[in-house]
């Protein structure tokens, strides 16, 4: 059975390829996003609060006809989705005049999804976030609840924090980078050196590098489960990060690209490390 629509015409042409996802505010969505955010600010009652987080000019706030209306009418599309994105920040999670929180993100939703936008609401509900591949996703949001359940510190929030950082409405690729490689030393810790309150992925790497005999992972191969490959992971996102620390050469910030392969190498060493696949042989 079909699950997802496809056009008439690509089903005839025989086109298998799925239609692209728009970028910003295409013309089909402006009107549904416009009237979504105008309906919402007004049942909220959250316009005073979202001119102060956008620090609004003045001409949004004292014509008369309320900021809804005019962020409604007079929002170009980055200011538009700006808006929105502060609006699922500020919405109470309580009903608002008869209509719940989830309400507001299901018609939301609705409109982003059947409108082919690249964004896409953030699980927590609290802001818009770039769609990813439902799967690719699903594999980080395994890894962060292992990361919950198992002794591994802020593994869990680093890990989704890294993720809005780099997958937000205004990506930051040098931070995303930064809190993956937190997130897995949070989860490595226990592992690799419980003792060492002052340790950091880099003297982990150096003491699984060192003593390799003394951890094994789950797969293993035909040397019993020799961890280098897991060596080699972590040093690729250790030495990956060249803004960590200055110095007497330049160092130049994570591109996005860099960022979001760190965030999904980190989820996978993080998995490896909360759920048994790394571990400290006896």
């Amino acid at each position: 059975m079909t699950t997802v629509w496809r056009r008439f015409s690509a089903r005839q042409a025989g086109t298998d390829e799925p239609e692209a996802l728009y970028e910003g505010v295409p013309d089909h969505l402006d009107p549904f996003l416009r009237n979504w955010l105008m309906s919402t600010l007004s049942r909220a009652e959250l316009g005073t609060m979202l001119a102060l987080q956008l620090r609004l000019p003045s001409r949004f706030t004292t014509s008369g006809h309320g900021v809804a209306v005019v962020l409604a009418d007079e929002a170009d599309a980055d200011l538009l989705l700006d808006a929105i994105d502060a609006t699922l920040f500020l919405l109470p999670k309580s009903e608002v005049f008869g209509f719940g929180f989830s309400g507001f993100l299901e018609q939301l939703e609705t409109v982003l999804t059947d409108g082919g936008s690249a964004f896409r609401i953030a699980d927590d509900g609290r802001s818009l976030e770039r769609r990813v591949d439902e799967t690719v996703r699903d594999a980080v949001l395994l890894a962060g609840n292992s990361a919950a359940s198992a002794p591994a510190g802020s593994a869990s929030e680093h890990l989704r924090d890294a993720w809005q950082a780099v997958y937000g409405r205004t990506p930051n690729p040098p931070a995303a980078y930064s809190l993956a490689i937190k997130a897995v030393e949070a989860a490595a810790h226990a592992v690799l050196e419980p003792n060492n309150a002052k340790s950091t992925l880099g003297t982990m790497i150096r003491n699984l590098r060192d003593a390799p005999q003394n951890f094994r992972v789950a797969i293993d191969g035909p040397s019993e489960g020799d961890p280098t490959p897991v060596i080699g992971m972590l040093q690729m996102l250790w030495q990956g990060q060249t803004s960590r620390h200055g110095g007497q050469t330049p160092t130049r910030p994570e591109t996005k690209e860099a960022a979001e392969m760190a965030v999904h190498l980190a989820a996978t060493l993080v998995q490896w490390f909360t759920a048994g696949a790394v571990t400290r042989r006896t």
